[in-house]
């Protein structure tokens, strides 16, 4: 696992008045946790920040963080949490917590896929599920892996990866279930039909010279009385 060496310097003041200020000066502000120290409001280049951020270790890189004036007793660190802006999404906060390489931590690694397009099952139209993006492991800071590979070659419809069949680092241990499914090859998806449209219901046409039949005790109809023959009146 990769170090990178990182400047930092104490920040006498907190609160949104001194993070603005920090960061117009092209500086990221942030905070120290760990090992029996209290929190130490720190603030970091952004463009060093950026380029330990951008290792292959990604955020589970190891940083050595060197803070001007203060000698911490563990200089070992990993980033614990990344703030965003909401609207540019740029890096707005970091919190760092501070590490023993002789401890074991647990970390999210990333799972990749290999060979995806080539997958039997991919080209017979499969949709191929990565249920897991992320693989949360145990171990030493030093035997973190960069990522979790597996290959999808062989794949068919209707297989799936479970975690038991992934082969994991020496000193790597997973804390997913053995029998979680981590990758997976469905069908393809039916297309659903249009459902058809109902004609419109059409009001009853009485056709011309068609009797209305009226039940005992019912008065006909207005059209039907209008129809009825007039009948001459005997005296």
């Amino acid at each position: 696992m990769q170090t990178m060496k990182l400047q930092a310097k104490p920040r006498a003041e907190v609160g949104k008045k001194s993070t603005k200020a920090v960061r117009t000066r092209g500086a990221l502000p942030a905070i120290l946790y760990g090992h029996g120290i209290k929190p130490l409001a720190l603030e970091i280049v952004t463009r060093d920040f950026q380029t330990a951020l951008h290792t292959k270790a990604g955020e589970n890189v190891l940083i050595d963080l060197q803070v001007s004036g203060l000698q911490l007793k563990e200089s070992t660190c990993r980033i614990k949490d990344i703030q965003h802006h909401p609207i540019t999404d740029e890096v707005a906060h970091v919190d760092f917590t501070v590490i023993s390489l002789t401890e074991k931590i647990q970390v999210k690694v990333p799972l990749v896929t290999q060979h995806a397009e080539e997958a039997a099952g991919v080209k017979e139209g499969g949709v191929l599920d990565v249920v897991h993006h992320e693989i949360e492991v145990e171990c030493l800071p030093t035997q973190i892996p960069e990522k979790i590979i597996v290959d999808v070659k062989a794949m068919k419809i209707g297989d799936s990866v479970h975690m038991r069949e992934i082969q994991l680092p020496a000193g790597v241990e997973c804390k997913i279930d053995a029998d979680e499914v981590i990758v997976a090859l469905h069908p393809p998806a039916k297309e659903e039909l249009p459902a058809t449209e109902e004609a419109p219901t059409q009001p009853e046409v009485i056709e011309k010279g068609k009797k209305l039949e009226v039940e005992e005790g019912e008065e006909a109809p207005p059209s039907a009385k209008a129809a009825a023959p007039k009948t001459d009146k005997k005296e």
